[in-house]
């Protein structure tokens, strides 16, 4: 049976919508995904799917929006609400902040999860122990930024310069079970995942601690470069400064068991268990999605034409915990796609 045939249970969910982004390219197929994946996983949701879509004006080059109209029908089978935006203060510059920008769409004082489209659903959200009153992100993040320099300041001065700068006391959000500059020492997440009790709020806050931060990075950050981790340098103080912090409880559900944020499909095949790469397959084997999704040249190669079968078997014997480790034997075998 379909999955866009599931039946939607009457029951209400605690978030009140769920929100991503899609753009023209690998994000409107991975939107796609994310939908399938999310309405088989989650039937007893009764909220809102929402895909925030990019408007093409002056901060384009081109028009940002999905193109394919498979695409765009099959999200309408799913119940996906596709909301447009405006990009006031990046767009082309830097689209990773389309996550930031977007935000003002979502409708006020209502509790919002958002996660990036690369993300793939295995089981209810119902699961989670969601308290909307304190937000948090992802912790499957690694040391991205800052990055360590000759001269200085070190991480905890560069991180305590963010903090003095938005008037947040550092100290009670440090993680004292590691030792002093150690990276884990700080908040720090992946903006893969986050949410809150009203994603205005959370946006306007994002909004005015990303645009301070890019526009007047300040001698702190003279040494550091911003691009592309931005928004995650500026989350951790939105979360902060909202009550928010760390909640391993839900991140274990989040990027674990509930959700798994791929990356790329080559991951997604060199990581998760046969099991789950198994329903995923059934899931996506229907001759319509396929007739779609293989627009996408990753999905029509590693899903399609077995490829991801190969990726797998290069990890028989174990899968390193160094991420770049991974993805370097994935190059050398010519199954690495994005």
């Amino acid at each position: 049976m379909l999955v866009l045939e599931v039946k939607y249970l009457d029951r209400m969910a605690n978030p009140k919508t769920i929100f991503a982004v899609i753009q023209k390219g690998r994000l409107e197929y991975e939107a796609l995904l994310f939908a399938l994946s999310f309405r088989a996983s989650n039937s007893d949701f009764d909220g809102r799917l929402i895909f925030a879509e990019p408007q093409p004006n002056h901060r384009w080059n081109e028009d940002p929006r999905a193109q394919d109209p498979g695409v765009r029908d099959l999200l309408a089978e799913l119940d996906v609400e596709i909301v447009p935006f405006e990009n006031e203060v990046w767009g082309q510059d830097y689209p990773n902040a389309n996550k930031i920008e977007a935000l003002q769409v979502l409708p006020k004082n209502e509790p919002f999860i958002f996660f990036d489209t690369d993300t793939y659903f295995k089981s209810s959200l119902a699961t989670v122990d969601f308290d909307f009153e304190k937000p948090t992100a992802s912790r499957k993040v690694e040391a991205t930024w800052p990055k360590k320099t000759l001269y200085g300041p070190n991480i905890g001065e560069i991180w305590a310069s963010l903090y003095d700068r938005f008037g947040l006391d550092l100290a009670p959000s440090l993680d004292l079970a590691w030792p002093d500059l150690h990276w884990r020492r700080y908040l720090y997440f992946n903006a893969g995942y986050f949410y809150f009790r009203c994603p205005q709020e959370f946006g306007a806050r994002y909004l005015e601690y990303a645009r301070e931060i890019d526009h007047n990075s300040g001698d702190a950050l003279a040494a550091q470069t911003l691009r592309p981790w931005l928004d995650q340098v500026a989350l951790p103080l939105v979360i902060y400064s909202l009550g928010g912090g760390r909640n391993d409880a839900v991140n274990t559900k989040l990027d674990g068991e509930v959700t798994h944020h791929y990356r790329s499909m080559s991951l997604f095949y060199a990581r998760e268990s046969d099991e789950e790469l198994a329903k995923m397959e059934d899931l996506v084997s229907p001759n319509r999605l396929k007739k779609v999704l293989k627009n996408h040249e990753p999905f029509k190669k590693l899903i399609y034409q077995n490829k991801g079968k190969k990726a797998r078997r290069l990890f028989a014997d174990g899968l390193p915990a160094n991420e770049a480790i991974i993805r370097k034997r994935l190059k050398n075998q010519n199954v690495w796609m994005r």
